[in-house]
């Protein structure tokens, strides 16, 4: 596709790289199809460019779909090329110079179902890289009772549809602008919107009949002229930049890595430089491959060698010692400048987007340098420290990792996006290492506090359970059942919680003196383990004899260690109800009468 040129001679405008993004289902990729199988209907399918993980489609082209939406002399960027990534692949935290690798975004929401968990995962890495970006309403054709004009512009279909099947439309369209506004974004219908800057303009469409893709071509080459032409100016014999969107191994070719190129240009022999795990490596390029025309590269391994590739474009480069590189991570060519300053700019870049590890916390493994550092950034917010940050695959070498952590919570893995080793699976299964899996970084971040808040809860319970609960309870007249071995009588609990096994002291002035340990309680003739506020129970208390270390009357107390009044008072407190409290702090005001200092 050849880029049209401007007065500076090897100044181009490169065609606007578009990321499409939604929720599983949504129809990303039958929104992508309809738009290639609308430019073969067309005829046009010489025009359409099958790039590596990515379908160039020129202005000429973009024309014929969208029809008098789109007057050819009113554009002098290129077309546009729609970026297809498989299945979940978390192409939308891919970088360039340190923004996101895409000018613009469609972002598709079935208007059935609004937004889903990837949508406002997508919205909210939308609003960090601040990428503009419009909406494509999805599977307006499932309304029922739509009637169907295949491939027309949106209001020409909607205009022909019934009051009722309209009626039901809006309410989806806006609820999903009500969604949008939620999250912070201005939203409204395309032909409403006067500045696409300052508000998203939402395009009712359906993948299956071609209904609103004109519009929505439209919206985006007017987003495209009005706000990024400056931005698309490039030198065509520059030197490469891009980055790489997967690392995959290639019959005859060992390790290539598939890039997205948006400046200057790549050829054969060139020395480049591409990030990696480690140091970058530097090598040189054998070749460059292309899918055959409109072959699917996802299905069809068969490429053609190019001479080279000019920004922006989808290319697969082969070159040796490629297997290290990393997805997400820079590529740029040397040229004539030296190798050095060139590692230094990849480095820099790398740097950019480097989790600063902390020295303990949880181990992060995801699929691509983007959504590494989106983990982050999600993980920063959330408070949750990070030990170790890698692309790639889980591998035992991450579990070993996790293994040491002094804290149990953070023995923990999160797995975005990336498979987990059978070994290192195996290693997980027998150390005590908690593995969150997700492709969905939120719900990563929220299986997680929910373990962690889950693991405080049993801790908590398991330390209330070892501690001396605060209790002043009353001997009751004539409620003396045994004298001694044991003394049983009958008592009501005035505040706190009477447990079980616990020792009995009486207070005269701020002196403590245990009289006893409680062996029994007993409610209305049933054994129970406590008893709390304003329960009338009798006790068994082994030790003492009523009439001479107690009388009947007499106020007594739940003795409470040194240690389990600080930890009580200084941890506690939050999860201790009222009553118990006010004990609480009666028992500790009685011992620092005493002594200041007592369970501090």
């Amino acid at each position: 596709m050849a880029d049209t040129p401007t007065p500076d001679g090897d100044e181009q405008l490169r065609t606007p790289i578009v990321a499409v993004l939604g929720h599983v289902d949504h129809g990303k990729t039958s929104l992508l199809d309809e738009i290639r199988g609308s430019a073969v209907a067309a005829g046009e399918s010489g025009a359409i460019t099958q790039h590596i993980g990515a379908t160039a489609v020129p202005l000429d082209t973009i024309s014929g779909i969208a029809g008098a939406l789109v007057d050819p002399d009113d554009f002098d960027l290129p077309g546009l090329l729609f970026i297809d990534t498989p299945g979940h692949h978390s192409f939308s935290t891919l970088r360039s110079r340190g923004g996101a690798l895409a000018d613009i975004a469609v972002l598709v929401v079935d208007v059935n179902d609004g937004f889903q968990p990837q949508t406002e995962e997508a919205v909210d890495i939308l609003r960090r890289t601040e990428t503009p970006f419009v909406v494509a309403a999805n599977k307006v054709d499932t309304v029922p009772g739509w009637r169907p004009k295949e491939g027309s512009p949106i209001q020409q279909s909607y205009d022909a549809q019934s009051d009722r099947v309209r009626s039901d439309l809006d309410e989806g369209l806006y609820e999903i602008i009500g969604q949008l506004s939620d999250a912070g974004f201005s939203a409204d219908m395309y032909w409403r919107v006067q500045d696409f800057q300052a508000n998203v303009g939402v395009v009712p469409v359906s993948a299956e009949t071609g209904e609103g893709i004109p519009d929505l071509l439209a919206v985006m080459m007017g987003l495209s002229q009005r706000y990024m032409r400056e931005a698309m100016e490039i030198d065509t014999t520059g030197p490469g930049v891009g980055t790489v969107l997967e690392v995959k191994e290639e019959k005859g070719f060992g390790a290539t890595i598939d890039v997205v190129l948006y400046d200057g240009k790549l050829e054969p022999g060139d020395t480049i430089v591409v990030g990696s795990q480690d140091d970058p490596i530097v090598t040189d390029v054998r070749a460059l491959l292309q899918p055959k025309p409109l072959a699917e590269i996802r299905t069809d391994s068969r490429f053609d060698k190019v001479d080279s590739a000019v920004a922006a474009a989808g290319i697969k480069v082969a070159a040796p010692e490629l297997d290290d590189a990393m997805a997400g991570a820079p590529l740029r060519v040397v040229r004539d400048r030296p190798v050095e300053q060139v590692l230094r700019e990849v480095q820099e870049e790398l740097a950019e987007v480097a989790v600063e590890a902390a020295d303990e916390g949880v181990v992060v493994k995801a699929d691509t340098l983007g959504s590494l550092e989106a983990i982050a950034n999600a993980a920063e917010e959330a408070e949750i420290p990070i030990v170790r940050a890698e692309v790639g695959d889980v591998a035992p070498r991450d579990v070993a990792v996790a293994e040491t952590a002094d804290e149990p919570r953070h023995s923990s893995i999160f797995a975005f996006n990336v498979d987990v080793l059978d070994d290192a699976r195996e290693e997980i299964e027998r150390a005590d290492v908690n593995l969150f899996a997700d492709d969905v970084i939120y719900q990563l971040i929220d299986e997680y506090d929910a373990f962690v808040t889950e693991r405080e809860e049993a801790q908590q319970e398991q330390i209330f359970e070892n501690i001396s609960r605060p209790a002043r309870f009353q001997i009751l007249p004539d409620h003396t059942f045994r004298q001694s071995d044991p003394a049983v009588v009958g008592v009501e609990v005035v505040a706190g919680t009477l447990k079980n096994n616990s020792n009995v002291v009486r207070f005269t002035g701020s002196e403590p003196e245990r009289i006893g340990g409680l062996s029994g309680i007993k409610d209305q003739g049933e054994d129970v383990d406590e008893a709390r506020r304003g329960d009338r129970v009798s006790i068994a208390i082994d030790g003492p004899t009523v009439g001479r270390q107690i009388e009947e009357g007499d106020e007594l107390w739940t003795e409470i260690p040194e240690k389990h009044a600080k930890i009580l008072e200084q941890e506690l407190t939050d999860d201790l109800p009222g009553d118990e409290i006010e004990a609480l702090n009666m028992y500790l005001e009685k011992h620092r009468n005493r002594d200041p200092f007592w369970g501090k």
